[in-house]
């Protein structure tokens, strides 16, 4: 047997794969690992008590849109690098733009405030655990794309798991706000991304590991 006739015995039982194949595994992926993290939110930390007035505030959907933009960044990202092609970034440029106006929000609000305030509007109450309480919900989700990459092809997996991470931590932080009471978008800029940020240096470290194929 030859080598044209090797090739065409081996593709002749291929079935195409439709174009949204990929998209609708990274979505079963998020939907296997949320609930889970909506669950612990709930369970757990529990639903802030004033949920219902403050979701008619400017204050959570700020802090929505912050991490709603950043989780469809990421995806995008994720997307392209489950890909034996993923090539470069093209898009890495955009997530500078939900961090530049949050950003430009915080600043604003520092300068409307008085100076004493800063610090608690930096802090908040719970820049202690905020980062870290980030990273513990974004695990299941990250574990549920970790399952949408055993029918993926990644090559640059250290990548890859970095994309995921970020992904898990961006959604997990828009879940987080079920629970979350602060208000400042200085507080947000600084904690909710330092925990967006841990989950993705986390996918970063087992990406090479756990995402190879």
């Amino acid at each position: 047997m030859n080598t044209d006739e090797l090739i065409a015995q081996l593709s002749s039982e291929l079935k195409p794969v439709s174009r949204h194949a990929l998209g609708r595994r990274l979505a079963v992926g998020i939907a296997l690992g949320a609930p889970v993290t909506a669950l612990l939110v709930i369970a757990v930390l529990g639903v802030r008590p004033d949920f219902a007035e403050a979701a008619r505030g400017y204050p959570f959907w700020m802090k929505w849109g912050y991490t709603l933009s950043l989780t469809v960044l990421a995806l995008s990202m994720t997307a392209q690098l489950a890909r034996p092609d993923g090539g470069r970034l093209r898009l890495l440029w955009l997530a500078a733009i939900p961090v530049l106006l949050l950003a430009g929000i915080g600043v604003l609000e520092l300068t409307q405030a008085p100076r004493a305030a800063w610090p608690a509007m930096w802090l908040g109450r719970s820049w202690l655990v905020c980062p870290w309480i980030v990273l513990v919900l974004a695990m299941p989700i990250f574990v549920g794309l970790l399952w949408s990459f055993r029918k993926l092809a990644p090559t640059r997996l250290r990548a890859a798991g970095a994309a995921a991470g970020l992904s898990a931590g961006a959604f997990a932080a828009t879940i987080y706000c079920l629970h979350c009471p602060e208000f400042s978008a200085i507080f947000v800029l600084t904690w909710y991304s330092l925990g967006i940020l841990l989950a993705a240096g986390f996918g970063a470290l087992v990406g090479p590991r756990l995402l190879r194929w």
